[in-house]
């Protein structure tokens, strides 16, 4: 590979340690611009198929370098890989992988061939239809258990079946029925939710490519109490991930969200003041703010005060002391402050008639634009008094509607008193009689 010359001249930037990125296992071998760095150490870094790698001695001293396709020894038969890393850093990622000393490690046989690459494309092309064929037998066997992908060996004669499942699963007969079925030497290996996840890839709600996809190895459990911690809600729908798991991405920030609320007051305690009682309403952990309400259930005359203040009141609370406001810098003529959105504005104005702009100009289009919109406001000055007249009209006409049942209500009251008036008259004289 080409070397790029810094224009300063004062060195050279070396392509060799990059290549095709590689998902989560990708590594930099910044060490391949050293002379003499990339031949010491027997031993290379081989990537396969679903993140899988190995380590393998170079005992032919071939010249490989990152990028390589290599054969390489299996059981049985032999392997196709990629290296992806030679020299001596090869030993610091064994030691990273803490490979036991007694493992025996295999060997690279040579780069690939064409009839080598033949064969692993051969194989590769079967990987899907096993893949559903295996998925087949196993619901007739009755198995809970997801065979999630398949993966053929360079040579073709063996091939890795990985699989999900929640509990143990007895896949003795499984294994005799695959090998029947295919005809190729058979290996399970169970991988989690997140593991399958990241095979298959993914863009995250972020916008960016799922981490278990790009970068992550090593999966940590993650718990609701990370989303707690952060004031997040609890809808599983918004925690979790692709995998149908908590997002993983939920312990990136949980330890500092843990500092900072260590200065923080305890949320269940009130603050009271000399006019309301206040409650815990929310809090912004990063910012440092707090914000209390004289509601338990809703935001009512909200205050924001720093973590200090609130410790300050709750001192002077224990004490038997109350301060006149919550915040001490705030100015406050009213104890009641309403939150009503409605009250910032009119909703009346939506009802105003918008006024027509008057073109303005020079020239005969000048005068015509006048003269139009003289006419239009005198059809609109006529077009409202013929609506305050017909308003006038529908008043008069409800007055004098109302006046008539007055009318009407009085007769009546008149002539059902008529009688009443005849029988005291008539009483008048026998009382008189009965006195005398």
């Amino acid at each position: 590979m080409d070397d790029f010359i810094l224009g300063d001249g004062s060195g050279t930037i070396s392509c060799k340690g990059c290549g095709r990125s590689m998902g989560q296992l990708h590594s930099f071998d910044y060490l391949a611009d050293i002379p003499g760095a990339a031949g010491e150490g027997g031993y290379v870094e081989v990537q396969f198929k679903n993140t899988r790698k190995g380590f393998f001695l170079n005992s032919n001293n071939l010249p490989l370098e990152k990028g390589d396709i290599v054969a390489v020894e299996a059981s049985p038969g032999h392997d196709i890989g990629t290296v992806t890393m030679t020299g001596r850093l090869v030993a610091l990622q064994m030691k990273k992988a803490n490979l036991r000393p007694d493992v025996e490690i295999k060997r690279v046989y040579r780069k690939a061939r064409e009839v080598d690459m033949e064969k692993y494309a051969e194989a590769k092309a079967r990987e899907h239809d096993t893949m559903i064929r295996s998925r087949q037998i196993a619901k007739d066997l009755g198995l809970e258990m997801k065979i999630g992908d398949v993966e053929f060996q360079g040579d073709g004669g063996k091939a890795i079946f990985y699989y999900i499942a929640d509990g143990r699963v007895d896949f003795r007969q499984l294994i005799k029925d695959l090998a029947a079925a295919f005809h190729v030497r058979i290996e399970m290996k169970q991988i989690g939710a997140r593991q399958e996840a990241g095979r298959i890839g993914g863009i995250g709600p972020c916008g960016r490519e799922l981490c278990c996809t790009t970068w992550m190895t090593s999966f940590v459990s993650v718990s609701t109490g990370a989303a707690r911690y952060q004031d997040l809600s609890t809808n599983p729908q918004k925690l979790a991930g692709q995998c149908a798991k908590l997002k993983c991405c939920l312990n990136y920030e949980v330890d500092t969200y843990v500092e900072c609320q260590k200065r923080f007051p305890s949320r269940d305690i009130p603050l009271e003041t000399l006019d309301n009682t206040y409650y815990f309403f929310k809090a912004d952990i990063l910012n440092g703010q707090l914000s209390y309400s004289t509601d338990k259930a809703f935001a009512a005359n909200l205050e924001t005060i720093t973590p200090e203040r609130a410790l300050e009141v709750i001192a002077m609370n224990r004490k038997g002391e109350k301060p006149a406001n919550l915040d001490e810098n705030a100015v406050r003529t009213d104890s009641r402050i309403s939150n009503d959105i409605l009250d910032e504005g009119d909703l009346s104005r939506f009802d105003k008639k918008k006024k027509k702009k008057k073109n303005r100009g020079h020239g005969h289009r000048d005068g015509q634009n006048d003269q139009q919109g003289q006419q239009q406001n005198q059809q609109e000055q006529k077009q409202g008094q013929q609506e305050e007249r017909q308003e006038r009209h529908g008043q008069q006409q409800n007055q004098n509607r109302q006046g008539m049942q007055q009318n009407r209500h009085g007769r009546q009251q008149n002539r059902q008193g008529r009688p009443q008036n005849r029988q005291d008259r008539q009483e008048k004289p026998e009382s008189g009689e009965g006195a005398q």
